[in-house]
């Protein structure tokens, strides 16, 4: 792996809708499908690197089902931008199946997609614009407005939140975190995954919680799986 980049040249991709890997937070996974067993366990004896991207049509991917078995279905295309995590905690369960916690590290752009390995799918991946994407953790973020904004989006719609957890953690910990949990439509987590920075990603969090949740169909949107 070259000394500059931040995650290896060549990374395996997990196609999910609705989930969001960022910068410092922390993903976690049940593995059960045989491609992406392979995916963890080959990722596990060479550094333990996932990317964690979207497909550009909701529910084409490892969760969604498969109603034409067709080429297109099986290999959905994907969003250009996706995030790099390391695998930084994992069990093999007795059955096959991988529990695993990502970590993430960058954001990346798809420079080309390369040929399957074991069924699971690569790409050359590119971290031009993202370099200050590792040291992202860092940033000082005032939590202030963001907390106030989640106030309201809670009354809103009904949702309770740990204020006094939230409290203690840093700005920048919220700001992800919340990007990560809050059940937005699969296009505007890539918005918030695709924000120049931590910033741009706040202005944008605020003005989607200022905008509430419209109802959601199926056709429309499938919620993240649930991990446990």
């Amino acid at each position: 792996m070259p000394a500059e980049t931040p995650a290896p040249a060549i990374l395996p991709v997990f196609p999910l809708t609705g989930t969001l890997l960022l910068p410092g937070t922390l993903l976690p996974l049940n593995i059960f499908e045989p491609r992406y067993r392979h995916m963890v366990a080959d990722a596990l004896e060479d550094g333990g690197h996932i990317g964690m991207i979207q497909p550009l049509v909701p529910r084409l991917d490892a969760f969604g089902p498969l109603l034409d078995p067709t080429e297109v279905e099986r290999a959905p295309e994907l969003y250009q931008v996706g995030c790099a995590g390391k695998i930084e905690r994992s069990a093999r369960q007795p059955d096959g199946r991988y529990e695993i916690v990502l970590r993430g590290i960058s954001r990346f752009r798809i420079v080309e997609e390369l040929e399957e390995r074991s069924g699971y799918r690569r790409v050359a991946a590119g971290y031009t614009g993202f370099e200050r994407d590792p040291t992202e953790p860092q940033v000082v973020i005032d939590p202030g407005p963001l907390l106030a904004a989640l106030r309201g989006f809670g009354s809103q719609h009904g949702l309770e939140f740990d204020f006094d957890l939230l409290a203690a953690l840093p700005g920048i910990a919220i700001l992800n975190g919340l990007a990560v949990a809050l059940p937005f439509r699969p296009e505007e987590k890539q918005a918030l995954l695709e924000a120049e920075g931590p910033m741009e990603r706040e202005q944008l969090l605020l003005t989607l919680m200022g905008m509430g949740l419209e109802p959601l169909s199926a056709e429309t949107y499938f919620a993240p799986p649930t991990v446990h």
